[in-house]
C-alpha cells in the first residue's frame, strides 16, 4: 500500500492544521467565558446586572464543550475500555480497531445529519438577549462532528496502512 502513504501524509498534515486552528479557538472561548462571567459577577455586585452576559456565557460554554471534545477526540483522550481488544492477537486487534472506527464514522455521519437538521429547524429563532440567530449556536454540532469524522477517516487509513494509527501526541511548542 505504498500509494497510500503520500495520501496519509497529506491527511495527517491537514489534521495537524485543524488542530492548530481549534486549539487557539478553545483558548479564546475559555478566555471569553472567564471575561463574560467576571463581567456578570462584577456588574451584579457593583451595578445593575448586564442582561446579555448569562446568555453569551451559555453559548460560549456550548462551543467550548464541542471544540474541546474535538481536541480530545483527535488526541485519543476520550474514555475507552480496551482490555478485551488488547488481549486479541494482532490481526484480530487490527480488525476490531477497523470495525470500531467504522462504527464511530457511521455515528459521526449520523450526528452531522441530525445536527444540521436541528440547526435548520432552529434557524428562525433568535436568542432572547443578544438577538442572534440560533443557527450560530447550533452550528457547532455538525461543524465539530464533521471534524471528528475527518479525524476518524485519517485513523481508518492509518489502520489500513500501518495496522494501527500513530499514538496521539500533544503538539510540540
Amino acid at each position: 500500500m505504498s500509494f497510500a502513504q503520500p495520501l496519509l501524509t497529506l491527511l495527517q498534515r491537514t489534521e495537524r492544521g485543524l488542530d492548530a486552528i481549534i486549539q487557539p479557538a478553545v483558548f479564546a472561548c475559555m478566555a471569553a467565558l472567564i471575561g463574560v462571567i467576571t463581567l456578570q459577577i462584577v456588574s451584579r455586585v457593583l451595578f445593575t446586572a448586564v442582561g446579555w452576559t448569562e446568555e453569551l456565557a451559555r453559548f460560549l460554554l456550548v462551543w467550548l464543550t464541542f471544540l474541546g471534545a474535538t481536541l480530545a477526540f483527535q488526541r485519543g483522550r476520550h474514555i475507552a475500555v480496551t482490555f478485551l481488544v488488547d488481549a486479541l492477537p494482532a490481526r484480530l486487534r487490527k480488525l476490531a480497531r477497523f470495525v470500531a472506527l467504522s462504527v464511530v464514522l457511521a455515528l459521526m455521519i449520523a450526528l452531522i445529519v441530525i445536527g444540521y437538521r436541528y440547526m435548520q429547524v432552529q434557524s428562525f429563532q433568535k436568542s432572547a438577549s443578544l438577538r442572534i440567530s440560533m443557527t450560530y449556536v447550533y452550528a457547532v454540532m455538525p461543524f465539530c462532528t464533521a471534524i471528528m469524522a475527518w479525524y476518524t477517516l485519517v485513523d481508518l487509513l492509518e489502520t489500513l496502512v500501518h495496522g494501527k494509527p500513530d499514538t496521539p501526541q500533544e503538539p510540540q511548542p
